[in-house]
C-alpha cells in the first residue's frame, strides 16, 4: 500500500466531504431516529460502496485510450446540453 496517497486521498475526501448534504443528511437522520450508532453504520456502508464503484468504474476508465475518454466525456456533455435545451423548449 502507498501511504502517502491513502492519506493524501483521505484528507481531500475528508475536506470535500465537510458540510456537504450527506453529513446534514447524518445529522437529520441521527436527531430523528436517535440511534447513532445504526446510522453510522448505515452511513458509513453507503460511502464505502460508492467510494468502491468509483474506484471500479476509474479503474477501467484508466485502461481506455484516451480518445476514447475524451469522445465519450463530449458526447454525454452534448447530449446533456441538449436534454437541457429540449426541456427549456418544452415549457
Amino acid at each position: 500500500m502507498e501511504w502517502r496517497i491513502a492519506l493524501t486521498t483521505f484528507a481531500l475526501i475528508f475536506v470535500a466531504e465537510l458540510g456537504d448534504k450527506t453529513q446534514l443528511l447524518v445529522f437529520a437522520r441521527t436527531a430523528e431516529t436517535d440511534a447513532p450508532v445504526s446510522v453510522f453504520v448505515g452511513a458509513a456502508a453507503a460511502l464505502v460502496m460508492s467510494t468502491l464503484m468509483g474506484v471500479l468504474v476509474g479503474g477501467a476508465v484508466g485502461k481506455l485510450p484516451d480518445w476514447i475518454v475524451k469522445g465519450t466525456a463530449g458526447l454525454v456533455f452534448i447530449g446533456m446540453g441538449a436534454w437541457t435545451l429540449c426541456s427549456l423548449w418544452q415549457k
